[in-house]
């Protein structure tokens, strides 16, 4: 794996061999005890990308890597952090500060030609009743939250993560909360949801429906 070398060195950075999960210096020398069953990084890494690409249970998820079901969890909870210092090793990591998204090398490289566009993911259901309503979209019949995500249209890498928003927040508003900033005379393509949003020293580019789709 290309990415390897990066996240063992996130993780040795994250959790020294001196030290405990917990940062507490170790009473014994490195290797004692019992060997954990994701002791190796590629066991790690492996365990990390089948979780992010299908999104299994963490019961299945588990059943697979030969751990209980609250040790699943607890292994994503630790071990995701790494990976997005790794990923921020290696310029791989989205942008998450508006101001600087004109200048990453990721916006710049090739035909400065951007895509828009609102993504959700479920969510855990929030126990206050306001906070329920505000997550509950009505069309994915579950809580979400979302995300502002500006990607590259020729390498169709994601250039900017915008911050975390209620999953019933509009598209254009999450837009204009997130507060890009974009290359001089670059295009934009953006969907219906963003309909509206024009920001200045940018061509924006929104499909239209055909004559036979409207009929």
């Amino acid at each position: 794996m290309q990415g390897l070398p990066a996240f063992a060195a996130a993780y040795t950075a994250g959790y020294p061999l001196d030290k405990t999960w917990h940062g507490k210096v170790r009473q014994r020398q490195v290797g004692g005890g019992a060997t954990g069953l994701l002791a190796h990084m590629e066991a790690k890494v492996l365990f990390l990308l089948v979780y992010q690409k299908p999104n299994p249970l963490p019961t299945m998820h588990g059943l697979h890597c030969g751990l209980s079901q609250p040790q699943t969890p607890s292994w994503m909870h630790r071990l995701l952090p790494v990976l997005r210092q790794a990923r921020v090793a290696l310029a791989m990591a989205p942008e998450r500060e508006a101001s600087r998204v004109a200048t990453r090398s990721r916006r710049l490289a090739g035909a400065p030609a951007g895509a828009l566009d609102g993504t959700e993911r479920r969510r855990q259901r929030p126990m206050d009743a306001a906070q329920q309503t505000a997550h509950d979209r009505g069309k994915k019949k579950a809580p979400t939250d979302k995300h502002v995500l500006l990607s590259k249209e020729y390498t169709r890498k994601v250039v900017s993560l915008s911050p975390t928003v209620a999953g019933k927040t509009h598209d254009k508003k999450a837009v204009d909360e997130a507060d890009l900033v974009y290359p001089v005379h670059s295009t934009l393509d953006k969907d219906t949801g963003c309909q509206g949003y024009e920001p200045a020293g940018v061509r924006p580019q929104q499909p239209q429906k055909s004559p036979e789709a409207r009929r």
